[in-house]
């Protein structure tokens, strides 16, 4: 027997499932017939009926989820200080004590939080997501984290008939708020196709790696990419200021050029107005340039720069602004340079 789905206009169709021997036939309007392999569950098919689970509230956390239950998705919600997901619960959103309490109500469970011991927790602590969760769920994590932790939940989670994703995004806060994210994703490709309605919701860019762990390798050489960025942006702005240039009319030509990037767009502005708010802590990315670090380690990789930049930020850390965004990397360098 051959299994097929419909896509509509507005829902995934539910009975679906019918036997070509038989000639059995469902007609849904606007429908497009996606015919893909049997081991596939149709019935089990994303509606706007189905359970959101959403795990970390932070500065990216906050708005993705927030986007997530604007779109009439019912969403369950945990996170360690609950304040800081009372902006949802006050939109409708039901809370939840626990990881393992928000699986065991939804059908897709996001997480996005900040440590690769806070995913540990999450996910495989006695009141984690997969001490609960029902066969047939589907698994999310979108933080950046260690590859190989991806990898371990993926088998775990597959040894409970759960589905799971490793999808990293970048992008900011500003990308979070506009639903413009990168997202970058790993493991069964099915899954990333059934979970992809929701994932459009959140990002503008979502492009499928490969097998688990695929998205966190991804993230690590955008990380890498945005290191040696960051540095190259504030220097650029230190050498502009000293040479009694007006900063923003330095970054109009800059930034038309070929030196013209995200960051250049988005942070440096911030830099120019003095405004160090995290839209991604530097904490958070110290973490990350030193998974890189591991991990280029592993394959016998030598990163130079990355461990020059990771150094610099240490410093940002040291005097007390590792909750500042990544901008703040500016404080140092100016400190550096007695300005």
């Amino acid at each position: 027997m051959l299994r097929f789905i419909f896509l509509t206009r507005k829902s995934w169709s539910k009975d679906l499932t019918f036997n070509l021997w038989r000639k059995q036939r469902v007609y849904k309007e606007y429908a497009i017939l996606l015919c893909i392999t049997c081991n596939f569950n149709f019935m089990d098919a994303i509606s706007q009926k189905t359970t959101i689970g959403w795990i970390g509230t932070g500065v990216m956390g906050a708005a993705m989820s927030s986007r997530i239950q604007a779109k009439g998705y019912p969403v369950v919600v945990y996170n360690r200080t609950k304040a800081k997901a009372q902006a949802l619960l006050d939109e409708g959103a039901t809370w939840a004590d626990s990881p393992a309490e928000v699986a065991s109500q939804a059908k897709v469970i996001f997480t996005i939080v900040g440590f690769p011991q806070d995913v540990k927790d999450v996910y495989l602590s006695e009141q984690g997501i997969l001490s609960t969760i029902k066969a047939g769920s589907i698994t999310v994590d979108m933080t950046t984290t260690v590859p190989s932790l991806s990898q371990e939940i993926y088998r775990q989670a597959k040894e409970k008939n759960v589905s799971s994703v490793d999808a990293p995004v970048s992008g900011g806060d500003v990308g979070a708020k506009k639903g413009t994210l990168s997202v970058m994703v790993g493991g069964d490709e099915a899954t990333v196709q059934q979970i992809m309605p929701l994932l459009e919701v959140m990002g503008g860019n979502i492009v499928y790696q490969g097998k688990a762990g695929a998205g966190q390798h991804t993230k690590m050489c955008n990380q890498i990419t945005i290191a040696g960025t960051m540095i190259g942006v504030c220097e650029s702005l230190l050498y502009g200021q000293r040479a009694g240039l007006d900063l923003p009319t330095m970054l109009q030509s800059i930034s038309g050029g070929a030196a013209a990037c995200w960051t250049l767009d988005n942070l440096a502005p911030r830099i120019v107005r003095r405004d160090f708010e995290p839209g991604f802590y530097v904490a958070h990315f110290i973490k990350d340039m030193g998974i890189a670090l591991q991990e280029a380690n592993r394959m016998g990789l030598s990163m130079p720069g990355l461990s020059l930049v990771k150094q610099l930020y240490e410093s940002v850390k040291a005097q007390g602004n590792g909750k500042k965004g990544t901008q703040a990397l500016m404080l140092a360098l100016e400190s550096m340079s007695g300005m």
